[in-house]
């Protein structure tokens, strides 16, 4: 498990922990806000942007701005905001990925027609990309037969972060990966509606700190479990809710006090920091969110907590039938 094999794991894991399917009852937002997963996500004309309430046609736009504004400093500000446990949480979701075996699997396989497609949403600057090309080798296969049956597209619906995720691939990987093998590619899409991907088309589906910004979380696990293949699994990192109330007071000081002022002397923006985290208080709960993954069709559904829930790995399977 690489760097988290030792104090990294006790310092990021909790114990997994499962919502039986027929659990529908009885549940709370973490934070005692009540909440139903059976209503849907969106409803009426308005929705939340951080704290504001905005016209739902209006937060794609602020979001996507917010982006535009942070995509050069997003990653060094991801180090500063969360003191680089934000490269622990996504090596850790990658190792759980498999995505190594799966792609040895394959290469392995005495059939020529096998592929291991995944994608990864919402993933513009390429760290989960990253991470997973050099997991599955496809940059060394690059570099040498220039064909490979192991795939990753990056989608994400900002043009400035897909623009950095690129450059910094090129600088990292070379050419040859997205060039000739064209085993990496970026494409913008729009995780409700991933009108460039047909039905059934991937294998894995990976979203890494972008559900909570989507409008209409609902539509987006539909358009997951529509991309994925029967067998398919879908997993996402998020920021959660924290359970712990000593934590949680912490956490919330830091949040609120800290990270809007490192925006603005590391950014020069503080509106857009303080957006994000005003976000992941109104986002999802984790129980929450694995009702609403059942709701699209998922199952054998599961989450697991990190640094006491302030992140949390959702995960589920698009079933054969």
């Amino acid at each position: 498990m690489n760097r988290l094999s030792s104090a990294g794991t006790n310092l990021c894991r909790q114990s997994a922990q499962r919502l039986p399917c027929k659990s529908r009852t009885g549940l709370r937002s973490l934070a005692s806000v009540p909440k139903d997963a059976t209503t849907p996500y969106i409803s009426g004309d308005s929705t939340h942007f951080g704290f504001e309430s905005v016209a739902v046609e209006e937060k794609e736009h602020r979001v996507r701005q917010v982006f535009e504004n942070v995509a050069d400093s997003y990653d060094v500000m991801n180090d500063f905001m969360s003191g680089g446990l934000h490269r622990l949480w996504k090596d850790y979701f990658v190792d759980l990925t498999s995505v190594a075996n799966m792609a040895r699997a394959v290469r392995n396989a005495p059939s020529t027609t096998n592929k291991l497609a995944i994608l990864d949403v919402a993933g513009g600057t390429g760290d989960i990309a990253f991470r997973m090309a050099e997991a599955s080798q496809i940059v060394e296969r690059s570099k040498s037969s220039g064909e490979d049956p192991v795939s990753i597209t990056v989608c994400d619906i900002n043009t400035e972060m897909l623009r950095v995720g690129e450059q910094r691939a090129r600088e990292r990987f070379g050419n040859a990966i997205l060039d000739e093998s064209k085993s990496l590619s970026f494409q913008q899409g729009n995780a409700q509606s991933l009108t460039n991907f047909e039905n059934d088309s991937f294998d894995l589906y990976t979203i890494a700190f972008g559900l909570r910004n989507v409008t209409d979380v609902d539509m987006a696990l539909r358009e997951a479990f529509r991309v994925l293949k029967p067998g398919g699994r879908y997993m996402c990192l998020e920021f959660s809710q924290v359970s712990d109330a000593m934590l949680r007071q912490v956490y919330d000081s830091y949040s609120f006090h800290v990270i809007p002022a490192l925006g603005e002397f590391v950014a020069n923006d503080r509106p857009s920091y303080q957006y994000l985290v005003e976000s992941i208080r109104k986002f999802s709960n984790q129980k929450e969110l694995l009702m609403r993954m059942e709701q699209a069709g998922f199952q054998h559904i599961k989450y697991t907590n990190l640094t006491g829930g302030i992140v949390a790995i959702h995960e589920g399977w698009k079933p054969f039938s």
